[in-house]
């Protein structure tokens, strides 16, 4: 698969540079992650966005930021107490998308795992774990891209929502990493892209990203899945994820639920592409997953020159809903395609990498 010279983020001589996708498509600017306020701040406003990238650019922005601390007036085990510090305060900036814990997690756990350490020696293998969980997603979207392959066939019409492309993950994407593939491949495919208000990031991103890669995609609004879904021109949805519960219900971008609703009612399958990073077997359902609730200003102000409803209307405005299992047709990983029943499955194939 050819790299297609898009990155959510750089590491190169110990700075982590990112992609701000907030300027995206008009404009290609980076920012330079310097400390914890700067990877909160690049989190909370999504500037890096993605349930995969968020959690790769917190490894490596939390080692910035342990780079950072004073090494040399405190012991192993006090530098060790200051990283989960400040991994507690990032983890803090996004609660739906589990990545971010879930990495988090991993170099708090590398960092209190010998406190006899020097910082030092402490700093080096949080390195290292960054750089591990970095490769292990890059890995994980190249399968996950073969297996959705697997699933599609030549000249589909495949409906998308959000951004789950390049820009979401360390490199090809989740959901976008089979089409990619295929693009590669001469498969065709005729991508649908919903432009997924508030945000647009079907509109700013996915439909900049599948241009940019030569991919035929045309976009649209929200509000007429179901009319290109009635004309025929679908045959597959794929759909990313940022948290999936142990009973295979999935959180991810708003609006995503609606658009199973359909593909059910019109009998597309409707695949989910959830890397095992993602699935949380701590969360038994859909209903227990913390849903982000964002400033409704995003909603009639910040596309706009004028506003677009009346100052200081009331608002609702969550990031994301949840798409209730009955209406995933498959759950396609990098260790291989999940079908019903998900919460005998999903376990089974977690326990299988132990």
């Amino acid at each position: 698969m050819k790299n297609l010279d898009i990155v959510p983020f750089i590491f190169e001589d110990e700075r982590l540079i990112l992609l701000d996708q907030t300027k995206l498509p008009n404009e290609e600017s980076f920012l330079e992650i310097k400390g914890a306020e700067d990877l909160w701040d690049a989190i909370y406003h999504l500037k890096v966005r993605g349930a995969p990238a968020i959690g790769v650019a917190a490894a490596y922005g939390l080692y910035v930021v342990a780079k950072g601390l004073d090494l040399e007036s405190c012991s192993g085990a006090e530098f060790a107490e200051k990283v989960k510090e400040k991994a507690k305060y990032i983890n803090g900036a996004r609660p739906t998308a589990v990545n971010l814990s879930w990495a988090l997690k991993r170099m708090v756990k590398v960092a209190l795992a010998d406190v006899n350490l020097s910082p030092k020696s402490i700093l080096a293998k949080l390195l290292k774990e960054a750089e591990s969980i970095h490769r292990e997603d890059v890995e994980a979207c190249v399968k996950m891209g073969e297996f959705g392959l697997s699933l599609l066939e030549k000249n589909m019409g495949i409906l998308t929502h959000c951004n789950a492309g390049t820009i979401a993950t360390s490199k090809y994407g989740t959901c976008l990493a089979p089409i990619h593939l295929g693009q590669e491949k001469g498969y065709d495919f005729k991508i649908f892209a919903d432009e997924t208000r508030p945000l647009l990031q079907g509109a700013r991103l996915t439909a900049w990203e599948l241009n940019k890669a030569g991919v035929d995609v045309t976009l649209i609004c929200d509000n007429m899945a179901n009319t290109v879904m009635k004309k025929g021109w679908i045959q597959a949805v794929v759909v990313g994820c940022d948290r999936m519960a142990a009973n295979g219900d999935g959180a991810n971008k708003i609006g995503t639920s609606q658009v199973a609703i359909l593909a059910k009612e019109h009998g597309i399958p409707f695949y989910m592409f959830v890397p095992t990073s993602t699935i949380d077997l701590e969360t038994a359902c859909g209903d227990d997953i913390e849903i982000e609730l964002r400033k409704g200003e995003e909603i009639y102000q910040m596309w706009y020159e004028k506003e677009m409803a009346p100052s200081g209307i009331k608002t609702f405005n969550p990031s994301f809903d949840v798409t209730d299992n009955k209406y995933i047709t498959a759950v396609i990983t990098e260790k291989g395609i999940v079908r019903p029943p998900y919460d005998v499955n999903l376990r089974k194939l977690l326990d299988s990498e132990k």
